[in-house]
Formats: C-alpha cells, sequence, structure tokens
C-alpha cells in the first residue's frame, strides 16, 4: 500500500449509482483529507447530482464536507442522461437520508481555484468520476490555479474495448468529449481508467449480499447499490463498478498497470463523438491498462466494512 499520509483531494462528481460507491470508499478511508465535493452534471441533471452527494455525505454524517455544484451543461453541446441505468433518483432508487446542509453554493470553479491558490503546489488531487468539464473550465478560466494541481485521476472512455455509449464511446468522455480534450492537452498529470480496465472490476450476487447484510452502514447501502446495478444487466456479476477504481488507483496504485499514451478525442457530432485514439498528434496522459481485479474488490469491501 502506499503512505497512509492524508492526501488532500477534491471528488469531483455526477452521483450515479457507481459513483456513491466511490463517494463511500473515500470516506471510509483515512488516507484522504476530503476538502469538497464538486458537482456536474452527467449521469442526471446539476440539481439531482448536488443533492446525491449530500445525501452521500448525510449517510455518513460528514458535516465538514462541503457540496458545491459546479457545470449544468458540456462546454459546447446538449448534455445527457443515464437515469435509464441509474434510475430517475440518479442513485438507484436506495433510499438515502436527506442532505445535513445546503449546497456551499453554485461556484464549484472559482472554488476549486482558491483552493488550489491557498493550497501547497502540487498538494491537491482531483478525483473525477463523471464528466470532465468542471476540470476543463478551470484550466481554461484559472489556468495558473490549475498548475497547481497535484493529480487528476479520471475514470472515462474506452481504449481497446468497445464503448458502451457508442461503438467505442464510453458515456463521461462522450458526455463532454471537448473537456476531455482540454484536460488531456493541458499538460496536468492526468491518469485515465477506461473500460478496459473498469470492466474487470465487478461484484457478484453473493458479494453484494454480503455487503448487503452488514450493519456498516456504507457497507450495506453499498451492497443495495449494487443490486440495483443488477437490474438492468442480466448477467451473474453486476455491471462494472467504473468510479471505485478512481478511488482505488489513488490508495494502491500497484494494483494497477499504466502506460504513458497521447490521447486524442474523437469531438464530432456523430456517434463516435467522445471515442479515443491513440495519436502522436493527442495530448499525453497516464493510462490505466491493467487491474488485479480481485485485489481491487478485496480492498474495496475491506473499506467499506471497516
Amino acid at each position: 500500500m502506499q503512505s497512509t499520509e492524508a492526501r488532500k483531494i477534491v471528488i469531483d462528481t455526477d452521483p450515479g449509482i457507481d459513483d456513491a460507491v466511490a463517494i463511500l470508499l473515500a470516506l471510509k478511508s483515512a488516507e484522504f483529507d476530503i476538502l469538497g465535493i464538486t458537482t456536474v452534471a452527467g449521469n442526471i441533471g446539476i440539481q439531482t447530482t448536488t443533492r446525491n452527494a449530500g445525501r452521500i455525505l448525510a449517510l455518513q454524517d460528514r458535516r465538514d464536507v462541503p457540496v458545491r455544484a459546479g457545470a449544468a451543461v458540456p462546454l459546447s453541446r446538449p448534455g445527457r442522461n443515464a437515469s435509464y441505468v441509474h434510475g430517475n433518483d440518479g442513485l438507484g432508487g436506495v433510499a438515502f437520508p436527506e442532505p445535513l446542509a445546503a449546497p456551499a453554493g453554485d461556484d464549484a470553479i472559482a472554488w476549486l481555484a482558491r483552493t488550489l491558490d491557498a493550497a501547497d503546489v502540487g498538494s491537491v488531487d482531483i478525483l473525477a468520476l463523471g464528466p470532465l468539464t468542471n476540470v476543463a473550465r478551470l484550466v481554461q478560466e484559472h489556468p495558473a490555479s490549475a498548475e497547481r494541481l497535484g493529480r487528476v485521476i479520471a475514470m472515462g472512455g474506452a481504449i481497446h474495448e468497445p464503448g458502451n455509449v457508442g461503438p467505442r464511446a464510453e458515456f463521461n468522455i462522450a458526455a463532454d468529449p471537448e473537456a476531455a480534450d482540454v484536460v488531456f492537452r493541458s499538460g496536468l498529470d492526468v491518469t485515465l481508467i477506461p473500460l478496459d480496465v473498469t470492466r474487470k472490476v465487478r461484484a457478484t450476487h453473493a458479494q453484494a449480499a454480503d455487503l448487503r447484510d452488514s450493519d456498516v452502514a456504507a457497507a450495506k447501502i453499498s451492497g443495495e447499490l449494487i443490486d440495483a446495478y443488477f437490474q438492468s444487466t442480466g448477467g451473474g456479476e453486476s455491471r462494472p463498478l467504473h468510479d471505485p477504481c478512481v478511488m482505488l488507483l489513488a490508495l494502491d496504485a500497484a494494483l494497477f498497470t499504466c502506460e504513458r499514451l497521447k490521447i486524442s478525442v474523437d469531438r464530432t457530432i456523430t456517434g463516435y463523438a467522445g471515442s479515443l485514439d491513440i495519436d502522436a498528434a493527442g495530448g499525453a496522459i497516464s493510462v490505466a491498462m491493467e487491474v488485479d481485479g480481485d485485489g481491487a474488490l478485496k480492498l474495496l469491501f475491506e473499506r467499506l466494512l471497516g
């Protein structure tokens, strides 16, 4: 495992069933000093993603973590909606408490800039679970602040795998291809976790039941969330646990094998929008290409049950 010294992080998210599991994992991990949660429209609209972030925090009674609403729309195209996967409430109909406090504001990008300016250079990471609109706007509107970031670890894209919203496109990148292109070309320390990896991290019915039967709130709710994922797939395993992979890589990079690649983003208005290509003219980023799936699940369940 990596150092247990708490790392300052901001979670940028569009909760989302797997976002919720990822956030609960972060809340249960002492390695993270969570400075705040910024929300983005993606899986569902910004009002619902922001409310859901507050609901997840309320489950863990985390009044110390502020929520700030961010981009309600992509940089330059209409938004998408994934309620067919995540339900109309974004959380698969799983019961969460209401937020303990109203959002701290709707100035997520400006708040990110202020937070980075006040922190030591390189000391704050962004763990990005949704479309990269907020991160791209930070780069565009506050470039000097963005340069102070440590890492951006983001779930998104597909390299050799088929897409999940198009022949080669994954939802987060397809939701705002222009934002992904800005971030990949920014020169920031970016690590991308694509479907090539996340599709290898899936829970079984038995594993979901072990979580659901726990007396630990985070584990019990995560089991119910994973059960909700089963409702949209006919197999013996859940949909991939995409977003928890971001936290898992931040917690233990040894579980993943990454390659430095130059990646271009399809920014057309075709069904291939959001597709990624290895391209000498693309932005240079680190891309996770392999994962110890059993080890990743073991760490996830240990933390949720702990």
